[in-house]
């Protein structure tokens, strides 16, 4: 269920995006603009890269956390996990993160 809510943001975003295709990361569906990640599946939720003075519950999210993966070292501070309990943000904040990836790679 969650994975399928996943791929439905995902066509949505690719559909109406030319620019933004398809793409992996962390062997995990995702979305890319020119070749960089800026969204993916991860652990049945959303990891969005959506910048470091994003505020989650400005948005109204309260179910995140920093994305993690790694044993030895800190958090990703650009990068937050949505849970599904927020799977109704998701669309919204695959947008925000497709416009902090524009910025950023102008």
């Amino acid at each position: 269920m969650e994975e399928e809510l996943f791929s439905q943001v995902r066509n949505n975003i690719v559909a109406n995006h030319a620019e933004v295709t398809e793409g992996t990361m962390m062997a995990s569906p995702g979305i890319q603009l020119k070749g960089k990640n800026f969204a993916f599946f991860y652990k049945k939720s959303l990891a969005v890269r959506l910048g470091r003075d994003f505020e989650p519950e400005s948005e109204g999210i309260h179910k995140y956390e920093l994305l993690n993966p790694f044993k030895v070292k800190p958090p990703l501070k650009d990068w937050f996990v949505i849970s599904f309990e927020e799977a109704n943000k998701w669309p919204m904040l695959a947008e925000i993160a497709l416009n902090q990836m524009r910025k950023e790679l102008k």
